[in-house]
């Protein structure tokens, strides 16, 4: 814990995850004095227990996957592949180590006061720590709720933190189990469900809607689930789970779909059906702050809650839960609170699942479109016609353009393809620089490189794609 003074705060920071230390960050450059808070640790969820350590396991246990299934195709003989879970485990907590080591050396770098201990709001002007060593006052001129979010379970399915678990405790399973079943078939449950199922494990997804990922483009999320089951995975859709049993060590699930009913049996259950405001302690309501019906706090839009002086950005005033959305908001709120103009783009962002193959989307889908009463033009291409994809050996997937029909604005790019997540910052610079479809058909795109598949489905709007 960083030594304490007795002059007030220019801003306290409680929760000290990508949006909370971000805005400290920001802060300081903008000449603040500022204190963060966190109860656990620095990097908040993201570095320690969510984004950072499951890319890493992604990771391993792709590389594990290519060894068995296509370095062969390279000429590449490597015998029998095994995995060392252990070590595998050690590498994904030594890269969280880094990570979040180097944010207390930003700190210390920015003079931003670290404080690990439990915040709760006393006032607009006053922040209560409690920790180990004991509980103190903190004066401040302004707060920045930044706490986060949190897995939910299911009334039928309450977290043990051994057999019912949730994102954190899939993270570290202390062997491969053998049978897994993941309730819920958004971005976490499949990003995890492929980690364990390339480690060895018969993964099932039991998903409440009719497929998986619900909220991105229907088109590419479809073709995904195909590629998903040919490694392995299996879906049951329009099902939910009703209750589970550990009997003899297994856990044994009840669901129901429509008419049917059955029971899964499973060595874990990985639930990952959403994720709730972190709320619980800061005495929110004692201070006066305002919550909607879900449990979120309300903001305006200079991220201010209806106590002047209290703002609020990230997972915990709802929205897209995404680390750099809650990164630019801090980012935002800290030049609000400096007078300068802090803005964020929420039509640009984008989303990333990070399977194998990735889909990243940023815009409209075309659904969004049509449900907005747009016109659109689609132009498509597919990752089997581009030179760089033959020769990674990596043609599953596709690029989807949507452009406006009548002022040719680029409205949106979903992309499902090796290294989508790289491939999408193009369309988000494009997006957020008002480009037209054309201008993306228009640019230089180097060859042989996979974005040039977004140059081919941009001129596709037009049927101008050349090489398909």
């Amino acid at each position: 814990m960083s030594e304490i003074t007795n002059s007030p705060y220019d801003l306290i920071v409680i929760g000290a995850g990508p949006g909370g230390y971000v805005a400290a960050i920001r802060a300081a450059q903008l000449g603040m004095r500022v204190a963060c808070v966190d109860r656990q640790f620095l990097g908040g969820t993201c570095l320690n227990v969510g984004c950072i350590p499951s890319k890493a396991l992604l990771d391993s246990s792709e590389r594990l996957w290519e060894a068995k299934n296509k370095l062969s195709h390279h000429g590449i003989v490597v015998g029998n592949v095994t995995i060392d879970l252990k070590t595998m485990l050690g590498r994904k907590d030594q890269v969280v180590k880094q990570l979040t080591d180097g944010v207390g050396f930003l700190f210390r770098k920015n003079k931003i006061d670290s404080v690990i201990g439990t915040g709760r709001i006393v006032s607009a002007d006053t922040v209560e720590v409690k920790a180990a060593g004991g509980t103190r006052t903190i004066k401040t001129k302004r707060i920045l709720i930044a706490t986060g979010s949190a897995p939910t379970d299911l009334p039928g399915l309450p977290f043990d933190g051994k057999n019912i678990v949730g994102s954190t405790e899939a993270l570290a399973f202390d062997k491969v189990p053998e049978q897994l079943l993941v309730v819920g078939a958004g971005y976490i449950g499949l990003e995890l469900g492929s980690v364990w199922s390339r480690l060895g494990s018969k993964v099932h997804f039991l998903e409440f809607t009719d497929t998986v990922l619900p909220l991105m483009d229907r088109d590419l999320s479809g073709r995904l689930h195909r590629l998903l089951e040919k490694q392995g995975l299996t879906f049951q859709f329009e099902t939910s789970a009703q209750e589970a049993k550990v009997k003899d060590g297994k856990v044994h699930v009840t669901w129901k779909s429509g008419d049917k009913t059955g029971t899964e049996i499973a060595d874990k259950v990985l639930v990952a059906t959403g994720r709730r405001p972190v709320t619980d302690g800061l005495g929110l309501k004692e201070a006066g702050v305002e919550l909607d019906k879900r449990g979120f706090v309300k903001i305006d839009n200079h991220f201010q809650t209806n106590v002047p002086g209290i703002f609020a950005i990230g997972d915990v005033v709802g929205g897209l839960m995404l680390a750099h959305k809650a990164e630019d908001e801090g980012i935002a709120a800290a030049e609000v609170m400096a007078d300068k103009p802090g803005h964020v783009n929420y039509r640009v962002i984008p989303g990333v699942v990070y399977t194998h193959p990735e889909l990243a989307q940023v815009g409209l889908t075309e659904a969004d479109a049509q449900r907005e009463g747009r016109e659109v033009r689609v132009g498509k291409f597919l990752l089997s016609a581009n030179g760089r994809a033959k020769s990674m050996d990596e043609t599953e997937g596709m690029v989807k353009v949507i452009g406006d029909a009548k002022t040719d604005r680029l409205l949106g790019v979903q992309i499902l393809a090796a290294h989508a997540s790289d491939m999408i910052a193009e369309c988000v610079v494009a997006m957020e620089l008002g480009a037209s479809v054309e201008d993306i058909a228009r640019s230089s795109h180097a060859h042989p490189t996979l974005p040039e598949a977004i140059k081919e489905a941009a001129l596709a709007v037009d049927k101008r794609a050349i090489h398909s």
